[in-house]
């Protein structure tokens, strides 16, 4: 197993990848069924997040994609140095060190790029993700009330950042 930028080619099996995550977990934001990306939009999603202003990184496992990291800048001036971050693994891959190499990873990636803050939101009951996070030390900086609504109940969210 290995981990990498993401490429226009991997457009399908990421997309496969993401539809089986919106199964297997209730701490995103798509329901089972609910994407509905086509092959243009995550093409394009690919291919904008491969430079300065964003990246994918995948966990390749042979012939199957595993689990994501995507950081997305900051565009305006004022926010330009900070990158947002949505991480997502298939089941039998977590708990294996990849969301720490992933991290490891985007961390290399936003000093390339001149970026001093990331910043992601986790559901609050989300424990081991929030482990991970201050593993990899972001800090939760906030709390974003009734953010979500998973089984017919509202749920919160925490803000975390890091500074790099």
């Amino acid at each position: 197993m290995i981990i990498r930028k993401a490429n226009i080619e991997d457009w399908e099996k990421y997309l496969q990848m993401l539809k089986q995550l919106d199964t297997e977990t209730k701490n995103m934001m798509f329901e089972p069924g609910e994407r509905r990306t086509n092959v243009e939009q995550i093409k394009g999603r690919i291919a904008t997040m491969n430079g300065e202003n964003g990246i994918i990184f995948l966990i390749e496992d042979e012939n199957k994609i595993g689990g994501f990291l995507a950081a997305q800048r900051g565009i305006p001036n004022r926010i330009r140095h900070s990158a947002y971050i949505v991480i997502g693994m298939l089941k039998e891959y977590r708990g294996k060190k990849f969301g720490t190499k992933l991290f490891e990873e985007v961390e290399k990636w936003a000093l390339e790029n001149h970026i001093t803050r990331l910043e992601l939101t986790v559901v609050k009951n989300n424990k081991a993700a929030i482990k991970l996070y201050e593993k990899s030390g972001f800090k939760i900086e906030g709390l974003k009330e009734k953010s979500m609504i998973i089984d017919g109940n509202y749920v919160d969210e925490y803000y975390m950042g890091k500074i790099i």
